[in-house]
């Protein structure tokens, strides 16, 4: 399992990058279209709201590697809206809910596994 976590940690350092490198993209590109005011305001708001996803998946992917507590339950809350972004945020939302509710996973973070139902 603790194979599993290590590349869950990558998987989300990867992500939070591509979310850092399109959120300055969008910056760049509103620094270009400074001439559309609406336009501006638009990138500059997406540019934004995917900058700081990015820093913190970024973020959460570094939390997961060094096995911090805090982290695990952010990546389980993170895991729910990137179920809306297919294919790629969808396909990491469900590996993070199948590496961190599992009971080996748990007990890596420092939780007790969950019972089985008698």
């Amino acid at each position: 399992m603790r194979l599993h976590i290590d590349v869950l940690g990558w998987l989300h350092l990867v992500w939070g990058a591509f979310g850092l490198l399109t959120g300055t993209s969008l910056f760049i590109l509103a620094f270009a279209a400074r001439q559309v005011p609406v336009a501006v305001g638009v990138l500059v708001t997406v540019g934004v709201v995917l900058f700081a996803g990015g820093a913190v998946s970024a973020g959460i992917g570094w939390g997961i590697r060094r096995l911090r507590g805090w982290a695990r339950l952010a990546a389980l809350v993170l895991a729910v809206p990137n179920l809306l972004l297919v294919p790629f945020g969808s396909a990491l939302a469900v590996y993070t809910f199948w590496v961190l509710l599992n009971n080996d996973a748990r007990q890596v973070f420092g939780h007790a596994p969950r019972m089985a139902p008698a």
